[in-house]
């Protein structure tokens, strides 16, 4: 198993994409620190987990709150003995947030996102950091998305967001590089399995003046590979981004967006 014995804390493990990298790494022999703001959500995952012979706890925890955060990765580096991999996978809900042109867009709603993906980053990654320069090894994971690199309209503050958060990314890797430690990003495009998406991809429609299932399909068609990735893509990329086989991976962002963006 490629993640064996391996301490991993996800932030935002209730939402979709937390929840399905949570099980991949249980699945390849992590033990998952399940947090978020929904306990019912992270209880439920832990059942389904253990049931599946993975090892999981949960812990309520706001990546917004710096020592709620800090206090729980210490808990976690006190019972297990180490910090492995820190993922964050905190969102905020996109209505208001996506879907209004810039022009028209108001400055609490643009600021919204930029303020709490670069902050729970942040914090997470910076808590993560410190126990991992201690222990000498471990893998920051962040999440993005492609409007951090492509040139799309209607994503208010989202994409300035993401692209700090590459940013963030890039210069964690630089300066945690020589302890051992190693951060690296994974950059999806759209995922039209999650309920996110489906609400994003309805506010988008509805300032085309077009159907859900006629931007679903636009999506779609611009890509390469004429298709979105899946779950089961991102948190399989996940997995080997963190696990020893990517040991020589740092300051990288995973390109997951099926060609919709080519580096």
């Amino acid at each position: 198993m490629r993640l064996q014995d391996k301490n991993a804390i996800i932030y935002g493990a209730g939402g979709a994409i937390g929840g399905a990298v949570a099980r991949a790494f249980a699945q390849q022999g992590a033990r998952v620190l399940l947090t978020g703001r929904h306990p019912d959500v992270l209880d439920a995952m832990v059942k389904e987990i253990v049931a599946e012979g993975g090892q999981a706890k949960a812990t309520q925890v706001d990546a917004l709150d710096g020592d709620a955060v800090r206090a729980h990765a210490d808990n976690v580096a006190r019972e297990h003995g180490s910090i492995d991999i820190s993922f964050n996978a905190t969102g905020i809900p996109q209505p208001g947030i996506q879907g209004v042109a810039l022009a028209d867009l108001p400055l609490a709603q643009f600021q919204a996102p930029v303020h709490a993906y670069l902050t729970s980053h942040f914090l997470t990654a910076q808590t993560a950091a410190r126990h991992m320069k201690a222990q000498g090894s471990g893998v920051v994971v962040t999440l993005t998305a492609t409007p951090s690199r492509a040139a799309a309209p209607f994503v208010g503050g989202m994409a300035p967001a993401w692209a700090g958060v590459e940013a963030l990314t890039r210069v964690l890797a630089a300066e945690l590089g020589p302890y051992g430690v190693r951060v690296v990003c994974l950059r999806p495009d759209a995922i039209p399995e999650t309920a996110t998406i489906d609400t994003v991809f309805g506010l988008h429609a509805n300032a085309l003046g077009i159907t859900t299932a006629e931007f679903t399909e636009a999506m779609r068609a611009r890509t390469l590979l004429r298709r979105l990735p899946t779950l089961a893509e991102v948190a399989a990329t996940a997995v080997y981004l963190a696990s020893d086989d990517a040991g020589a991976v740092t300051g990288a962002i995973a390109n997951l967006s099926s060609g919709s963006i080519v580096d």
